[in-house]
């Protein structure tokens, strides 16, 4: 069953890079590489937290990445090694990685961990709309430059939100004691 999902997955990837415009390349390369060390995410976060309507969504998707390089790039990425796309399939990845290991994006994770957090926290509309695109972008823009398998990206996706969840809850939990103590 896993080598089945490991072919589909990887006939998946090849199938996306067949939709490459060379006017496009350049545009998702830069984005994808604003995603590098989570630089994006945690830069947007940073600036939250100077403008009070903003600052818990800054302080919440801070939380939600930290528990996210934890999860994904400290403990599951280095426990599966998987192999870069690049090494088993015929595809020539747009950007170039320093890490061996594929599973799960670290980017797409650290996206939906702050997007996600932004989503619950910005008081404007469009600001979540806004965040939660970006994230879903993010996870796009690995799969077109080639650096992950979809499953990488989705799973990554799945951690990201569990911890936006995960820091909503705890925040939830130290602004109820807080109350109860004054």
């Amino acid at each position: 069953m896993l080598d089945l999902i490991l072919q589909l997955d990887g006939k998946l990837l090849t199938a996306i890079q067949g939709l490459h415009m060379a006017w496009l390349d350049p545009i998702v390369s830069f984005y994808t590489k604003l995603g590098d060390a989570g630089l994006l995410w945690i830069a947007l976060s940073l600036a939250m937290l100077f403008w009070k309507p903003a600052r818990k969504a800054g302080a919440l998707a801070l939380g939600a990445m930290v528990l996210g390089l934890i999860v994904t790039n400290l403990t599951i990425k280095p426990l599966i090694s998987r192999p870069r796309p690049w090494l088993d399939w015929p595809i020539v990845p747009l950007v170039s990685e320093k890490d061996p290991n594929s599973f799960p994006s670290g980017h797409t994770c650290a996206a939906f961990a702050a997007g996600l957090s932004w989503v619950r926290a910005l008081p404007w509309r469009w600001g979540q709309i806004a965040a939660a695109a970006a994230a879903v972008l993010m996870g796009l823009s690995r799969l077109y430059v080639g650096v992950h398998y979809p499953t990488d990206v989705l799973t990554g996706a799945v951690i990201g939100s569990l911890c936006a969840w995960a820091a909503w809850k705890a925040y939830r939990l130290y602004g109820d004691k807080k109350d109860r103590i004054y």
